[in-house]
């Protein structure tokens, strides 16, 4: 209607679990503050599941403009950014990583993922103006793959002692951010092995919840 064109953006159903990404993901950074940390990565699983069904949700309407269509890899990007470069990096420093090395770590993966990101941008922009074929796969990790390895990595935190488990984060935030840059070819997965990633985002999230 006319009210909406009073504001700056593009408003339709196809970024509503895009901004549901992220708004999950300033809940958990809110919980991490306060120390519920399962709270707070079940937030980061809920935010990875937003993630990977926005796509399919926005390429159901087929009557969106080119800048309707840039707007939703620019809005994505930027979300994604905040969700799974910030957000992880944020956790890290709340569960307790300090000194040099984890300062670094953490610098370290949120600069791989505004690289990975801001890369990935340029590369659909051009790769949708020249095929309407859908990417069959990414060059480097996803950033949103933090979404599933870090609640992972979390839910061995009661086996090992509190030292341990944070060289374990920070080794681990140094080898995602070196994967997110990497030239390794990733397969986009297919229908099967996405449901698959949210039937297992889904009983992470209630192992986190049951825990916590």
């Amino acid at each position: 209607g006319e009210r909406v064109k009073m504001f700056i953006g593009f408003y339709n159903y196809t970024v509503v679990l895009t901004y549901m990404s992220l708004l999950s993901s300033v809940v958990g950074m809110t919980e991490a503050l306060d120390g519920r940390f399962g709270n707070a990565i079940a937030c980061l699983v809920a935010s990875g599941i937003c993630d990977m069904l926005d796509g399919k949700v926005a390429r159901t309407k087929k009557d969106r403009t080119e800048d309707e269509k840039n707007f939703g890899i620019q809005i994505d990007s930027l979300c994604d950014l905040f969700c799974f470069g910030a957000f992880p990096a944020f956790l890290t420093y709340a569960l307790g990583v300090r000194g040099l090395v984890g300062t670094v770590s953490m610098c370290v993966y949120v600069l791989a993922a505004v690289i990975r990101l801001g890369y990935f941008n340029v590369k659909e922009m051009r790769r949708q103006q020249e095929t309407e074929e859908r990417r069959k796969s990414y060059e480097g990790l996803p950033v949103t793959s933090i979404s599933i390895i870090f609640p992972l990595i979390y839910l061995l935190r009661p086996y090992c002692g509190h030292t341990a488990y944070l060289r374990i984060l920070i080794a681990v935030m140094f080898i995602v951010a070196f994967l997110f840059v990497s030239k390794i070819r990733v397969l986009k997965p297919g229908n099967k092995l996405m449901c698959f990633f949210i039937v297992a985002g889904l009983v992470i999230l209630g192992k986190l919840l049951h825990i916590y």
